[in-house]
């Protein structure tokens, strides 16, 4: 056991472990619990003598996290609707410091957490761990219990997976702006021409309710359909039912937070491609937006 005066070791780890969970299972208080489950751990257990506290650490928060995925599996399939992760307001609690946070920020986002719940739990780990926290593929085999080459192959199989989906080329803050309150406005309108002027042939909405608020069941794909929902959805009620909008960074991007009547708020951001926008997110389950305000 880990006398008290020697735990602030785990502590000065605590927001990097949180990002490791995080970005595993893509939601807040699965993340925050794991890596509280870790500290329960390491605090009965803790060997004598260990080289690398880091990377010790970060081999039992990604054990619980696959568990954890496990255990989820058939909540995943079942779900009603598009899954989208949990939205993550400030990004310093899960990185390490304010510089982090800034340099992570795309680690963070939506499209490629997204990306990740399509791979298979150890895809994702293994990318994860190689390509975001710059683990080796040595200490990577020990975490997985795998062999290094398995690893590699697991890699470089979602690596492949999320370089399709994600853009090549991120946009500057301000064309990030401007993309999204011109789409904001132009849905408000109910501007179908200026919509579908703004959006890809093959631009895809998804929009998270989990059976519990108005959403799209199905991603939606093409200018047509997603113009027609955005607009639709505008005229129906949310002009209606607005009390505030504001623009703030969630998962590291600019994305319009909209409060209802209700005192509940959603959260809107998009991802733009080659000078479109390709991607729609739309997170509206009251269940993730808990700390969101």
């Amino acid at each position: 056991m880990i006398p008290d005066s020697d735990i602030q070791w785990f502590e000065n780890e605590r927001r990097y472990l949180q990002g490791v969970a995080y970005r595993m299972l893509g939601t807040v208080s699965e993340a925050e619990d794991a890596v509280q489950d870790a500290y329960f751990r390491v605090h009965e257990t803790m060997p004598e003598e260990i080289d690398n506290k880091r990377a010790y650490l970060t081999r039992i928060v990604t054990r619980i996290c696959l568990d954890i995925l496990k255990s989820a599996h058939k909540k995943r399939v079942d779900y009603i609707g598009p899954w989208l992760p949990e939205p993550l307001h400030d990004v310093s609690d899960f990185t390490g410091s304010p510089a982090a946070a800034t340099e992570l920020a795309d680690d963070l986002s939506v499209g490629l957490l997204y990306a990740l719940e399509r791979l298979t739990p150890l895809e994702r780990a293994s990318f994860l761990l190689h390509d975001v926290f710059d683990i080796g593929y040595g200490e990577i085999a020990k975490t997985l219990e795998r062999s290094e080459g398995n690893c590699r192959q697991l890699a470089a199989r979602a690596r492949q997976h999320v370089r399709a989906s994600r853009p090549r080329f991120k946009v500057t803050p301000d064309d990030e702006r401007r993309y999204l309150e011109a789409f904001v406005v132009a849905s408000q309108k109910g501007d179908m021409a200026a919509l579908e002027a703004l959006l890809a042939d093959d631009v895809k909405l998804y929009s998270d309710g989990g059976g519990k608020i108005s959403a799209a069941i199905n991603i939606l794909e093409g200018r047509r359909r997603v113009s027609g929902f955005m607009a639709g959805i505008y005229q129906k009620f949310r002009n209606h039912t607005t009390t505030s909008l504001r623009y703030e960074r969630v998962n590291g991007a600019l994305s319009l937070l909209t409060t209802h009547t209700d005192n509940y708020t959603d959260v809107l951001s998009v991802e733009v491609t080659d000078g479109r926008i390709s991607a729609v997110w739309f997170q509206r389950n009251p269940d993730k937006l808990t700390r969101v305000h």
